[in-house]
């Protein structure tokens, strides 16, 4: 299916140059032709990481010179942590922000925040890091796998189907930088009772319809990890705009933050785990928040280019994107017309000399592929009676096969996936537009 027109005019409308003429009749490198990708590439697809430079260096530097590391042990000014928070909030918009220690942390915490609880059951896409997953049996809920759509974001039709009595709470997840249908999935929780968790891991500081993602939902959850759009290390966030989410939410990511931050809150406290970011991560967050809106300015830009090449090339779809305004261009994901021809179609584009590869392969365990998700699949716990999985109050009626989401695969199954970093020249990404469009042309 080609580009729609009202995605093909905000192409066209922000595109920074007119496509070029195509590249003709050369032999596909594939077959023994001259790769068409001669300009350098980048030495590095991470994000964050290669913006790490002196700002970084002497934040953190400095963080390390005042030899107290825990924020609670500083005034709210003084800590970089804090200062990380309150520019995450200016940012998004968001009442309350939480920094945590990960990803991870701030699914579990927002989770809590929610009342998700032992025996509830929580939608998740079958396409999402295994950690979205892990989040919910981390609060002893259940996670239920949801079909995805050309978008590679949760099915909203799928996600209605698989509701319960015991569903509590949706998560979807703004896979490679792109929303999710949140108007359809939002309308879907809202018809039913039920919250919303945006899982923005990999799509911090995208947005939908003018609003930036983990705020359309009741809760937010943001990673900063090595390979995010902007990292701390290891760190994670919570946004909300929600008083009692974000003071469950707190209480959680400390088993002592009454203690530190005594409040008088709506909540009884209650135990929690440690869950805290140091001033040290806090520091490299600060820093590298404020590079975040270059690094997405120049990620789009790239896209936008390589769009105006690809959108109505032979043998090809795209990837269906519910906000291209707000996507955040982390990578272009293409469809081929079978497996098999994804598998071909990049390995052409490697022999080109670009980065490019198919998403879904049964020997390679990608764990953000529900059919890779071995622990879960086989109801795997760290508890000796089984637990959540054998509660004996709610005992789990969900079961689970690698064959349950076959949309989800036939879609991954399909798709090509182009990696993109800010750090690409205008001259590599001219040869990767031409790359794409010799390929396509040549098969």
């Amino acid at each position: 299916m080609p580009m729609t027109d009202e995605k093909l005019s905000v192409v066209r409308k922000i595109g920074e140059a007119p496509a070029p003429s195509g590249p003709g009749s050369e032999e596909l490198a594939v077959r023994g032709g001259s790769p068409i990708v001669r300009a350098a590439k980048p030495a590095s697809y991470f994000h964050g990481p290669q913006e790490i430079g002196e700002e970084e260096i002497q934040a953190v530097t400095a963080a390390l010179r005042s030899q107290m590391l825990f924020r609670f042990f500083k005034e709210g000014a003084n800590s970089p942590t804090a200062q990380f928070e309150r520019l995450f909030a200016e940012k998004t918009g968001a009442r309350y922000v939480l920094a945590v220690n990960s990803g991870t942390a701030a699914l579990i915490c927002g989770l809590v925040g929610l009342g998700v609880s032992s025996g509830d059951e929580v939608l998740v896409p079958a396409y999402t890091y295994i950690a979205s997953a892990a989040a919910v049996l981390a609060v002893r809920a259940i996670p239920v796998i949801v079909e995805i759509d050309a978008s590679l974001g949760m099915d909203p039709g799928d996600a209605a189907r698989k509701i319960t009595p015991r569903t509590k709470a949706i998560i979807p997840v703004h896979m490679r930088g792109v929303p999710c249908r949140m108007a359809e999935i939002l309308a879907v929780a809202r018809a039913r009772g039920l919250k919303v968790l945006e899982d923005c891991a990999q799509a911090n500081g995208g947005s939908y319809r003018g609003r930036p993602l983990g705020t359309l939902g009741d809760v937010g959850a943001f990673s900063m990890q090595q390979a995010k759009i902007i990292t701390a290390g290891e760190g994670g966030v919570v946004v909300t705009n929600d008083p009692l989410i974000f003071q469950r939410a707190a209480c959680y990511h400390d088993s002592a933050y009454t203690f530190w931050k005594a409040r008088d809150w709506d909540i009884k406290p209650f135990m929690g785990e440690n869950y805290r970011m140091s001033d040290l991560n806090g520091a490299l967050a600060l820093a590298q928040l404020k590079k975040r809106d270059r690094i997405l300015a120049r990620l789009r830009a790239i896209k936008r280019r390589l769009l105006e090449v690809v959108w109505d090339l032979p043998g090809i779809t795209l990837q269906d994107v519910p906000d291209v305004e707000g996507d955040c261009g982390v990578s272009l994901i293409l469809f081929a017309e079978t497996a098999q021809r994804a598998r071909i179609f990049a390995e052409a584009l490697r022999a080109e000399g670009m980065e490019a590869g198919s998403i879904f392969d049964k020997a390679i365990p990608d764990r953000h592929i529900y059919y890779h998700w071995d622990y879960i699949l086989a109801k795997g716990t760290p508890d000796a009676y089984g637990y959540p999985w054998k509660d004996p109050i709610r005992p789990c009626q969900v079961e689970y096969s690698r064959d349950m989401c076959p949309r989800a695969i036939a879609w991954l199954d399909r798709a090509v996936v182009i990696p993109l970093t800010q750090t690409m020249t205008d001259a590599h990404v001219e040869d990767c537009a031409k790359a794409i469009a010799k390929v396509a042309r040549g098969l």
